[in-house]
């Protein structure tokens, strides 16, 4: 075996007057490593924006919402039932309705979340992301950072809030909240509970509770448990089922993504054939003495399939170190800026998953050089001795 190696490792790099044959090799290395890089790099990035979403949706909307089949009354006691449950960590009341906002020049469209401050930042990020700390929300309200730009607002300032009645309510500007995503940034402002409760005529009702679970993944386990305790007048749903389409759409893009790069790893694998057909040409007399003195068929095709894998795993080694780096570089220089209106984002996020991601990727650039080589080696196993030297 070890001669195997070193005639593989020899063949690899040509010899003298064969430097065509060491060209093919390098620019068959590199088209793994480019294809390898980039399925690093773009699975990373795919990663990252799903990471980076759920934790942003996770953070502005809670793990699970309960929703009455009409506004909730005696939410406090339902609130104790709730904090009972198994894996449930808090819960808060909410009302979210849509309003007019009005300002001294413009009049917005707005969804409007009256909630309990003190209870609401047990269950979602909403203290993370303000940006004055400002934790007095009573009598005023809480704009997103584009909001704010968009209307030209400052602490203090008084906005006028118009319910789908008509009626009118003076409110002072607390606070500004920036939670990183554009759409809830612009169209979501926070009031105080009992305040929202007068401007939309919630008598002492909510129109949903948000909860808490100590672990993520039990969000769906405890959703069960909710829906036995409460009944058929509620509506309970994970953070998963209010994204579904969007986490679908983002899962299937990452797939096809992954699809369409690996048909460069592909391109490469044509070239290991190419080249692996070139040498066998090449090698033809050589294939010949080592049949004669004695080396049989699944030896040589051994060879040639080592050879292949070599050229693979240089590939793969380089487009894995060249694809971590520059994840890492992304990661930590954030030199590629988005706009937020579009992605939500105003960075590209970087995650590196070993597994699956990084793996996925080397599992699949190493079977596709493995099988490049079938058919060379197949050809060189083939050879008659007798031909090969027949002229030589």
């Amino acid at each position: 075996m070890k001669a195997i190696f070193w005639i593989a490792w020899r063949y690899l790099w040509a010899g003298k007057g064969k430097r065509f044959i060491s060209l093919i090799s390098v620019i068959s290395i590199l088209g793994v490593a480019i294809g390898v890089a980039a399925l690093i790099v773009v699975l990373a990035v795919m990663s990252g924006f799903d990471k980076d979403l759920k934790e942003k949706i996770v953070g502005n909307y809670s793990h699970i919402v309960i929703d009455g089949a009409s506004a909730i009354g005696d939410y406090m006691m339902l609130l104790e039932k709730i904090n009972a449950v198994n894996h449930v960590t808090a819960s808060s009341p909410f009302i979210q309705t849509q309003a007019l906002l009005q300002t001294h020049e413009l009049t917005r469209g707005i969804v409007v979340r009256g909630i309990d401050l003190g209870l609401e930042s047990k269950v979602t990020d909403l203290k993370n992301y303000l940006s004055a700390q400002n934790y007095d929300l009573e009598g005023g309200v809480f704009i997103g950072k584009e909001l704010r730009y968009l209307l030209g607002l400052e602490l203090n300032d008084a906005i006028t809030l118009i319910n789908p009645k008509g009626k009118k309510a003076v409110l002072e500007v607390k606070g500004f909240f920036n939670s990183g995503m554009y759409d809830y940034d612009t169209n979501v402002i926070f009031v105080d509970l009992a305040r929202a409760q007068g401007i939309f005529e919630f008598d002492k009702t909510v129109s949903g509770i948000s909860v808490k679970v100590d672990k993520l993944f039990m969000a769906d386990r405890v959703k069960h448990d909710l829906e036995k305790m409460l009944g058929p007048y509620f509506y309970v749903r994970t953070w998963t089922e209010r994204n579904k389409n969007f986490f679908a759409a983002l899962q299937l893009e990452k797939i096809t993504m992954f699809i369409i790069l690996t048909l460069i790893v592909l391109v490469a694998a044509f070239n290991i054939i190419s080249m692996l057909v070139v040498m066998v040409t090449e090698k033809t007399k050589d294939i010949g003495i080592l049949k004669a003195v004695g080396m049989n068929a699944s030896r040589i095709r051994a060879l040639f399939t080592l050879e292949g894998l070599f050229i693979g795993c240089f590939g793969i080694l380089l487009g894995t170190t060249l694809g971590v780096s520059l994840c890492l570089m992304l990661k930590k220089y954030q030199f590629i800026k988005l706009p937020a209106d579009i992605y939500y984002l105003d960075r590209l996020p970087v995650s590196l998953v070993l597994w699956p991601d990084v793996g996925m990727v080397l599992l699949a650039a190493l079977c596709i050089s493995l099988i490049s080589t079938i058919y060379p080696a197949k050809k060189a196993a083939g050879l008659n001795p007798v031909e090969a030297l027949r002229y030589e």
